[in-house]
């Protein structure tokens, strides 16, 4: 498809001369570069709680936004009408803002090579609402029926579709099409008398709707929620003070996102307030541990053909054995340091400006078994997921709180425990990764990573991991 048969240009009749007249507006009072962002997303979402139908939205935004960036100065506005006097206002305005005394030339654009990373004919928001509708009323179902001290069940379901257009003063010409789901089960149990306990599943990803039917079925998202919910009702307090701790493989990733990944992006970089800063070539975690962050897998939540900047998102190695090889570079930041940008450009919508964040980011699988790294730890604590957690990037230090966690006593996974808390330094935590198994296993997709008031959709990963010394907070 070339650019005269994108969307924009077919809906909007916006033309690639437009754009370049834009581009001459952003840059009338000087600067170094600009760049103009168009969006156009149809969302729906479906929520059902008490087994009823509690709510059931759609809608459609769009607008545009553009940027001008002079040295280390950055001009941003944005519209919500894409008529052509409110587009080149915003231009001006956003001019006026980042007005510097370099000049640049525009340089013609060109049309960026085109791939296609989640090839969806129908996106699941294009189908009848009702099949959506059925799916959510499946999983809530599913998770009643798994156990009748299940006594409440949430279940939710959004999709959204995102039509993205980015041109630049560099002459980067590029569009996507950016399909997106996900369902989340919540299930409450309880016993008779006691303290209601809850468990958590969902998934999805850059899939036609077809994925909940064959792939991962509601069924199965809720009968992992009612599973964790049981189990915590059998959960011992968990022990406090220093373990052994072996997270498990796919959703805990979260933890390396937290406690690594932020403190690999750019912008903290550049501005030296990461515990990573000025330790490129250097040795920051075991010799175990090579930390990807990959934009090019297909299908996946946090997967983009371009990133919000227009450039193709790539394979990025960030730890390799355990050495700082590079940080996630936005356009911005690779110009200040010097670098080569990496694909990571990213924003929540055209209201904002784009930063350096992750993708889908995870640690590559090592030699050892998932039984035999078990089989070593005399005493300590299995990971098997987690609620949340939050981190200092100048620091590096975390708390991280447990949802679903196991005793390891004598080389066996013994009593569920409840109510721990990770709490550690991300770099001194990987210098104690001491196993990696072999088990790599990515999340389901469910991902939304904050930074700055901003959210987009990630995805995270982790094989089975042996750390030696980790702080874990407790009741017992």
């Amino acid at each position: 498809m070339s650019f005269s048969d994108s969307f924009f240009a077919v809906k909007f009749g916006i033309t690639r001369r437009d754009l370049e007249n834009y581009l001459g507006d952003a840059l009338s009072r000087g600067g170094d570069y600009a760049d103009l962002y168009f969006e156009y997303l149809a969302t729906s979402s479906i929520s059902i709680d008490e087994s009823i139908v509690k709510s059931a939205t759609q809608g459609v935004s769009l607008g545009v936004g553009v940027r001008v960036i002079a040295g280390e100065r950055t001009g941003y506005a944005y519209s919500d009408d894409l008529s052509p006097e409110k587009i080149r206002h915003a231009a001006q305005v956003a001019a006026m803002i980042a007005a510097g005394p370099a000049k640049v030339e525009k340089t013609p654009l060109e049309e960026g090579q085109k791939r296609n990373l989640y090839p969806v004919l129908t996106a699941p928001n294009e189908t009848g609402f009702k099949e959506r509708v059925e799916l959510a009323q499946r999983a809530d179902r599913a998770a009643r029926g798994y156990d009748s001290r299940i006594f409440q069940v949430q279940v939710t379901y959004a999709d959204n579709l995102r039509q993205v257009l980015v041109a630049t003063s560099d002459g980067v010409l590029n569009y996507d099409r950016q399909p997106l789901a996900r369902m989340s089960v919540l299930a409450l149990a309880k016993e008779a008398d006691g303290v209601p306990q809850q468990g958590h599943a969902g998934g999805g990803g850059r899939y036609e709707l077809e994925w909940f039917q064959k792939e991962r079925p509601p069924e199965y998202f809720a009968t992992e929620a009612a599973r964790q919910a049981i189990v915590q009702l059998g959960a011992a307090d968990a022990p406090a003070g220093e373990q052994i701790v072996v997270l498990g493989p796919g959703w805990p990733g979260v933890l390396l996102h937290e406690a690594v990944g932020h403190g690999l992006e750019a912008d903290f970089n550049r501005k030296g307030v990461s515990a990573f800063s000025g330790r490129i070539g250097q040795q920051v975690a075991s010799p175990l541990c090579t930390i990807i962050d990959d934009g090019t897998i297909g299908g996946r939540r946090g997967s983009l053909n371009v990133d919000d900047e227009g450039n193709q998102t790539q394979r990025n190695v960030l730890i390799e054995n355990g050495v700082l090889r590079g940080y996630l570079q936005d356009n911005l930041s690779s110009r200040i340091l010097g670098a080569t940008p990496t694909g990571s450009g990213r924003r929540e919508s055209y209201e904002h400006i784009p930063m350096p964040r992750m993708t889908n980011t995870f640690m590559l699988a090592g030699e050892s078994d998932p039984e035999e790294i078990i089989r070593s730890v005399p005493r300590g604590l299995y990971c098997a997921n987690f609620a949340g957690g939050q981190v200092d990037i100048t620091s590096g230090n975390f708390v991280f709180s447990a949802s679903e966690s196991y005793l390891i006593e004598n080389g066996k996974l013994t009593r569920p425990v409840k109510n721990a808390t990770l709490i550690g330094n991300g770099p001194e935590a990987m210098k104690h990764v001491s196993m990696v198994g072999n088990d790599l296993k990515l999340d389901e997709g469910i991902g939304v990573c904050g930074k700055e008031g901003q959210s987009v959709p990630v995805g995270v990963g982790i094989p089975t991991v042996r750390i030696d010394r980790m702080t874990v907070g407790g009741t017992a």
